[in-house]
């Protein structure tokens, strides 16, 4: 059992949670993930790293409300304990010094960015960080990833914080700055988003990585679950991800795959809501 030890709500369907989990906490690298099970019979969901802090032994949580499974997560408090968690899992971010580097985060996506902003600024790295939602009060973590960023640029689909417009508008903005050269790029939120970022990256010739979030079960490689194409070769996320090269993977076939069980998955979360 895992202890929350504290709990935020942080818009109206995303949580924040810390949780005590000490073996994880001091292996855990930036980008990547713990598999989690609420309750013996629950279903078993992926959830990237935001934080982790080795002393205090705890690693941060961020999560949107989608199912069932992220409902009954959202149901417990500080004080609770989740069933199980394992990790961390996945191949860590490739964090080096490259120069300059270009970090696109997209609603919860951000919490999966920011630990990889932080280490690339740790690492020496210049951070221009875009972050993007539909409005202002759905881009989170803004005040930690300034912290670790030389330059943050906001933009919203209504205007009520920075840029109206699209993420891929600031990266153009970005690219457009005569005395800039940026190295590389991370682009990490919704599907969709990191498709249009990738295809603006190769626009921009400019290197790619996203974090991809298949449908997982396992998370050692054995279900086959998130199997992904890359390159025209089959990965499984799980193991040889989450990151990957966002101008080789096959997005057609990715958000194909990742709708797969959505009537499943609505019928379960709306027994859920009715007690069924």
């Amino acid at each position: 059992m895992f202890e929350i030890i504290s709990k935020k709500q942080i818009t109206d369907n995303e949580f924040d949670i810390t949780v005590s989990a000490p073996r994880i906490a001091n292996h855990a690298k930036a980008g990547q993930f713990v598999v989690l099970r609420v309750g013996d019979k629950g279903e078993r969901i992926p959830l990237t790293i935001a934080d982790y802090d080795t002393e205090a032994g705890t690693i941060r949580l961020i999560f949107q409300v989608v199912g069932k499974s992220t409902a009954l997560l959202s149901g417990l408090n500080a004080g609770d304990s989740i069933t199980d968690v394992a990790g961390p899992l996945g191949m860590p971010s490739e964090i080096k010094n490259y120069g300059t580097v270009l970090m696109v985060g997209g609603g919860v996506g951000i919490a999966a960015l920011f630990p990889i902003i932080k280490a690339l600024k740790k690492a020496g790295n210049e951070v221009i960080t875009v972050l993007g939602g539909r409005n202002k009060d759905l881009i989170i973590l803004q005040e930690e990833c300034k912290k670790y960023s030389d330059e943050v640029i906001f933009t919203t689909n209504d205007g009520s914080l920075g840029m109206k417009g699209l993420v891929t508008d600031a990266m153009q903005l970005v690219s457009e700055r005569e005395e800039q050269k940026i190295d590389k790029c991370w682009a990490i939120g919704p599907s969709i988003m990191m498709k249009f970022c990738a295809t603006k990256c190769r626009e921009l010739t400019l290197p790619c990585v996203v974090s991809l979030n298949p449908l997982m079960v396992d998370g050692t490689g054995m279900c086959g679950c998130c199997r992904v194409t890359v390159g025209n070769k089959i990965f499984f996320a799980c193991v040889d991800g989450p990151e990957f090269d966002g101008l080789a993977v096959d997005w057609d076939e990715f958000l194909a795959r990742s709708k797969q069980y959505k009537d499943e998955e609505t019928l379960s979360f709306n027994n859920y809501k009715e007690g069924k």
